[in-house]
């Protein structure tokens, strides 16, 4: 079904269960649930360090955010497109989970917010070099008609993961009697603890995946692909994924860091175990749609989800613009996990519809790298528009939440605007 070093699978539009998905997208949910124990036990904290052990200021902590993705973007972009061209994704995707991996243990170290910047860096370099091909990888082990469903169960997965690595900071605080608050020593053993995990997501991807052979060219398509930027067409073949991805750009510069989303739940009174509680909440909420969203996906279609789940953004982004008390933030928290959930999975899904096999790579390139460059202006945007409290009328903590509800109402209505959505083999067909 798509592993080894033979074709994918026939193009199918039926669906299937998750039990009969192929053996690479379990093994890439797996290390994604290991590596996301991993992540979030550190980086659900690691806005309220900066902010309260290292007293980084909130611009400061926009920048140190904005900067990593911007790093990961550009490499997400490169790596798409080499595996394509290499035909493979697994050396890839195993190297930049490896790299984010090493960086975690620097934070141990981290006393100032210059070795979080250093740290940040390196491991959204490493998310840079693993994401596209990794995404490739998964669309090229299964067919059409149940595409949505296994991203759907990648991002399950990976949010599962977040579940537990929450889980477990939140009792490393309750043992350490730190429910109050964070301090550094607290936060390091958690970074000691998350390497186990992180360990075992490079093994399990190192030693489980297998190569799904891309689909290859006809000499005509390859030629073409010479004269491509990075892999696509932008004047004919790929306009309709070129046309999805810039509205996707203008939803995600309204989309600043989650960190913002944290320090607006403290503003609003959840103390940290209040905070992770929250998280925690999200996580599950996200983590019990998405596989059930990217399956009706490939009933529905991806464009409807995706429309309601980013309706709901911008009504959740409103309601943090107006919270006042902590309960709030955490119901809001729960609307934010059912955004993920109707999108995450679903928008990767679209991608892969938009784009015939032999350019999946370089696609998922420009995607995740348009969405991770954008994500610098938008957490700068954030950071001023919150620290700019007390100097102009209409700023403050509630300015960058109105910024990123007026953006997403746009986006939706350029969305809709957009035809139906069609897949590569009928693109294909349509202009032979």
């Amino acid at each position: 079904m798509g592993l080894g070093n033979s074709p994918p699978p026939a193009q199918s539009a039926k669906t299937g269960s998750s039990l009969q998905l192929p053996r690479n997208v379990w093994v890439v949910t797996l290390t994604s649930f290991l590596t996301d124990i991993s992540s979030e036990m550190l980086f659900s904290l690691l806005p309220i360090y900066l902010f309260n052990v290292l007293g980084a200021r909130t611009g400061l902590i926009g920048v140190i955010e904005g900067v990593a993705e911007t790093t990961a973007s550009l490499l997400k972009m490169t790596s798409g497109w080499v595996s394509d061209r290499l035909r493979r994704r697994k050396a890839l995707a195993v190297f930049g989970y490896a790299l984010s991996t090493a960086a975690k243990p620097l934070l141990y170290l981290a006393n100032n917010w210059v070795w979080v910047l250093g740290v940040r860096f390196a491991d959204r370099a490493g998310k840079g070099l693993r994401t596209a091909p990794r995404d490739a990888l998964v669309a090229d082990s299964v067919d059409d008609g149940r595409r949505g469903l296994a991203f759907g169960l990648h991002r399950a997965g990976d949010t599962g993961g977040a579940v537990v690595g929450i889980l477990i900071a939140l009792g490393v605080l309750v043992l350490t009697q730190a429910g109050g608050g964070l301090e550094r020593i607290t936060f390091q053993r958690i970074v000691l603890l998350s390497l186990i995990p992180a360990v075992l997501g490079v093994l399990v991807l190192a030693f489980g995946v297998r190569e799904a052979g891309a689909q290859r060219d006809s000499p005509a398509e390859w030629r073409d692909n010479d004269r491509a930027v990075f892999g696509l067409d932008l004047k004919h073949r790929d306009r309709t994924f070129l046309r999805f991805l810039s509205i996707a750009v203008l939803f995600a510069l309204g989309n600043s860091s989650d960190a913002f989303l944290i320090l607006r739940a403290e503003d609003a009174g959840l103390s940290v175990t209040g905070i992770l509680g929250m998280m925690l909440t999200f996580n599950l909420v996200y983590a019990v749609l998405s596989g059930p969203a990217g399956a009706l996906s490939d009933r529905i279609g991806r464009r409807t989800l995706l429309l309601v789940g980013w309706a709901v953004y911008g009504g959740v982004y409103l309601g943090f613009a107006a919270a006042n008390a902590g309960w709030q933030t955490w119901i809001l928290m729960a609307m934010y996990g059912v955004y993920y959930g109707l999108s995450e999975g679903v928008a990767r899904a679209f991608v892969a519809d938009l784009v015939p096999a032999s350019r999946r790579g370089a696609a998922f390139g420009a995607y995740h790298a348009a969405i991770g460059l954008a994500a610098l202006p938008a957490s700068l945007i954030a950071g001023v528009l919150w620290q700019g409290v007390g100097r102009w009328p209409g700023f403050g903590p509630s300015a960058p939440f109105v910024w990123g509800a007026a953006a997403a109402f746009l986006a939706v209505v350029l969305l809709a605007s957009m035809p139906r959505s069609i897949g590569p083999q009928q693109e294909l067909a349509r202009r032979d």
